[in-house]
């Protein structure tokens, strides 16, 4: 049930004006309101390999090191591996009562994906829940970041379950702020509760605007601040200490929002929405940004 979400109307088409397209999405009793609000396999095809797995080379950022395990090092220092396994089971089995809720929501903006993106790279596919909204395009080819390599074997079943051959889908040990992709590479970037716990956001969007060939969609949903004064926020800011350290660095109060706004994508949508399975794990924005 949503307890709150951005004014209703019905079936009304959102258009997003992209340098070299335009996609038109439309959502089904809702129209996203902008959101200033504020705020955590096996082998592919030979020469998409080749052509996609490069290097990195910054092009955003010149702190940026070459070298992605680095910044992997880094940005996620090693953990134990019982603790990795941990995270990666209970993600699996954990988030049901959400995907059910959020699954409107995302059926409406993943629909865009469809016929318009070949191959997609999701940052923070954690045990791919995301997968099943856009997977079953026959010719589709997918590059699922994460930093937990325990989540690999999760996300394997999951495009199994699919329809995704495994021969279209490669796991890739990394993290946002440094993806180990070249420039322009990518149809699509999809990140969902991902911005909320890496360490850069703004490194991350960067990255994401890199990867992007010219026109590319950005699909995201993310949850972020509360509204000041209100008791959600109280709460977020007492909570958020904990919340780091037992949900592997996610953050109760980012203005992720702003920060997708700012990021400097030639289109936007922003929709927001509250869960009521989310707890303080609200309000949500979600929608589309085009390079």
């Amino acid at each position: 049930m949503i307890l709150h979400s951005s004014p209703l109307s019905s079936s009304i088409p959102i258009k997003i004006m992209c340098s070299s397209h335009k996609n038109e999405l439309k959502i089904a009793r809702e129209r996203p309101t902008l959101c200033s609000c504020g705020c955590g396999r096996r082998h592919f095809i030979e020469a998409a390999t080749a052509s996609a797995l490069l290097p990195l080379k910054p092009s955003t950022s010149s702190e940026l090191p070459s070298d992605y395990m680095y910044m992997l090092k880094r940005v996620h220092p090693p953990r134990p591996d019982w603790y990795e396994e941990f995270y990666a089971s209970v993600m699996n089995s954990s988030m049901d009562s959400y995907e059910a809720e959020i699954a409107g929501y995302k059926s409406q903006i993943f629909g865009n994906l469809r016929g318009n993106a070949e191959k997609v790279l999701e940052i923070g596919i954690g045990t791919g829940p995301n997968l099943k909204y856009y997977a079953s395009d026959p010719n589709i080819q997918v590059f699922g970041v994460d930093p937990n390599k325990k989540m690999e074997k999760y996300a394997q079943a999951a495009a199994v379950a699919a329809g995704l051959p495994l021969t279209n889908f490669k796991f890739l040990q990394a993290v946002g702020e440094a993806i180990p992709m070249s420039d322009e590479s990518v149809d699509a970037v999809v990140g969902t509760l991902v911005l909320c716990s890496v360490k850069d956001v703004a490194m991350t969007l960067q990255e994401v605007k890199r990867v992007l060939k010219p026109g590319g969609n950005y699909i995201f949903v993310e949850h972020v601040a509360a509204k000041d004064g209100t008791l959600v926020k109280f709460w977020q800011s007492v909570l958020d200490p904990i919340q780091q350290t037992v949900a592997d660095g996610c953050h109760l109060t980012r203005e992720t929002g702003k920060d997708i706004s700012e990021a400097g994508f030639s289109g936007l949508e922003l929709g927001n929405v509250f869960l009521s399975n989310a707890s303080l794990i609200n309000p949500h924005v979600y929608g589309i940004a085009c390079k």
